[in-house]
């Protein structure tokens, strides 16, 4: 079982015009919620779309049928999941759903942490993440890709940072509600 930080970058909101230009992932400890390993990102501007896509179903082993072999982890996945599954289609590529298999979404977490408010609940909000990404297509546009890389690259410290800190105190929040309820 290898749970994975998973994230996208895209030129757009829509993923029926819009395309991938970058796919990023990197491994975590299941039990501290840590890196493991080096951040892989794949990037549209060095081959295409399609070939990111089958990049990352091929090292991810994501379509694989044992649900367990890539377990995504990120922040508002129905995000990548949308944008994943149409481009994939639109490439001529199986149909990539990662939100039919196990997977943890911590922006629910995030939700609750803002008392139920969706607004100001990004993780531009809830850690040192310095921007919401909205630079993003513009920057792809002007071919900086290096202000995109450092934007992913900050993206995935603030996430595994989260990450790793709520595994550190939802086990003791569990004990607190066990022992206050009697369990």
């Amino acid at each position: 079982m290898t749970q994975h930080y998973l994230d996208i970058e895209t030129t757009g909101l829509d993923p029926e015009i819009d395309q991938i230009i970058t796919i990023q992932y990197q491994e975590l400890d299941r039990n501290t919620g840590e890196a493991v390993g080096e951040l892989t990102i794949l990037k549209a501007w060095e081959s295409s779309e399609k070939e990111i896509l089958q990049k990352f179903i091929l090292d991810t082993n994501i379509l694989d049928p044992y649900p367990f072999s890539f377990i995504p982890l990120g922040f508002n996945l129905s995000f990548e999941h949308n944008f994943l599954k149409i481009r994939t289609k639109k490439n001529g590529l199986p149909s990539t759903d990662i939100l039919n298999n196990p997977f943890l979404d911590l922006k629910v977490v995030g939700v609750i942490m803002n008392k139920g408010k969706f607004k100001g609940a990004g993780l531009d909000k809830l850690t040192g993440k310095e921007s919401n990404g909205s630079k993003i297509p513009e920057w792809y546009k002007n071919k900086e890709f290096d202000q995109i890389i450092q934007y992913i690259e900050m993206e995935t410290r603030e996430f595994i940072k989260f990450n790793s800190w709520l595994y550190k105190k939802l086990p003791n929040l569990l004990a607190e509600f066990k022992e206050v309820n009697g369990f």
